[in-house]
């Protein structure tokens, strides 16, 4: 991969602002186990994803709503040769480092205040007292530190050019730009789903949490059509454990499964996710036939509005000794449950 040549293109095709750096690094952050993103701009807004080994992506999409101005000027393509389709505007693609971008809108302090109700804070005197996530005598609300980020993009062959400004000081990083890898999306079959399941996304954080501790490899997902109606199991050098929930409004707002479904995944790539876990209120846990698992993550995001990240993961290919081992345990334990 390479970075793409600098060169004059005039007026930008895409400016933005936005009012709180702080934003759009909470949300960026989710996906920041890749150290490159591919950045694909449209008049709806900013989409970045990310991938590892072709096995586990992630989506974040900054739609328009979040900025105070978001202008994009997408130019027209040539004159096609007898093909209407080609009259397509071709969206700006490119890619950039993620890392890097996330250094710069945290350059005022951005990641200080990324503390949600899930997590605890570690030493801090001052906010060991003071709710999570309310402002308080030492936020950059009550100090007066309405920070602006300005974005900026001058087509193929340009930089993209962020401008931080709080508190009367100005910082200007202009990130290369890279051809884009032109990698495919992972393929989820939603004509094929079998299992959709809607909770709270601090419930999925600490069941995850909580398997962390055993060290585990591999994270077992199984939806059964009776109770327990969804179970997460792992298992480690260190033990095992699992964490089941069962149907009902106060742990699973929405269940729907067709027949039992479970698949296994890397322990890892699960916990990768972690961050949009703990960030969003709601997650959509989706699974098709081919056993792809799709997480999607509804954030609250401040003035009231909402945006989502969202994670694909391919399955492990489980073997049959494995899979009939599954069943005969199960069997041995559910065959007398009567709420089953």
């Amino acid at each position: 991969m390479s970075a793409i040549g600098e060169e004059d293109h005039g007026a930008p095709i895409f400016k933005a602002v936005s009012s709180s750096a702080r934003q759009l690094f909470q949300l960026l952050n989710c996906i920041r186990f890749a150290s490159k993103a591919q950045v694909q701009i449209s008049n709806e807004g900013l989409r970045f994803a990310v991938e590892e080994s072709r096995v586990m992506q992630g989506i974040v999409f900054l739609d328009k709503a979040l900025f105070t101005t978001f202008n994009c000027t997408i130019p027209e393509p040539d004159p096609p040769n007898d093909d209407p389709d080609s009259l397509t505007p071709d969206l700006p693609n490119f890619s950039i480092s993620l890392s890097a971008l996330l250094e710069t809108l945290q350059i005022f302090g951005a990641a200080d205040l990324t503390t949600t109700r899930f997590s605890k804070p570690d030493g801090d005197a001052y906010g060991s007292n003071i709710r999570p996530g309310r402002p308080n005598a030492f936020s950059n609300q009550a100090l007066g530190m309405a920070g602006v980020c300005r974005l900026s993009y001058a087509g193929i062959g340009s930089p993209f050019s962020i401008i931080l400004e709080e508190s009367g000081v100005t910082t200007t990083c202009n990130l290369n730009t890279y051809e884009p890898e032109g990698a495919e999306e992972i393929p989820f079959q939603r004509d094929a789903m079998q299992v959709k399941i809607i909770m709270q996304a601090r419930w999925l954080f600490d069941a995850v949490s909580e398997l962390s501790s055993t060290s585990p490899s591999r994270l077992d997902i199984t939806a059964h059509t009776g109770a327990p109606y969804l179970s997460l199991s792992a298992a480690g050098p260190l033990g095992s454990a699992s964490v089941e929930f069962s149907k009902g409004r106060d742990l699973l707002e929405t269940f729907t499964v067709a027949e039992k479904w479970t698949q296994s995944y890397k322990f890892e790539m699960i916990k990768a996710a972690a961050e949009a876990m703990r960030l969003a209120s709601k997650v959509s846990v989706r699974g098709d036939e081919q056993g792809v698992l799709s997480l999607q993550f509804m954030v609250e995001v401040e003035g009231g509005g909402v945006s989502f990240v969202d994670f694909r993961f391919v399955p492990f290919i489980r073997e049959e000794d494995e899979e009939d081992e599954d069943s005969s345990q199960e069997e041995g334990d559910y065959e007398d449950d009567d709420d089953a």
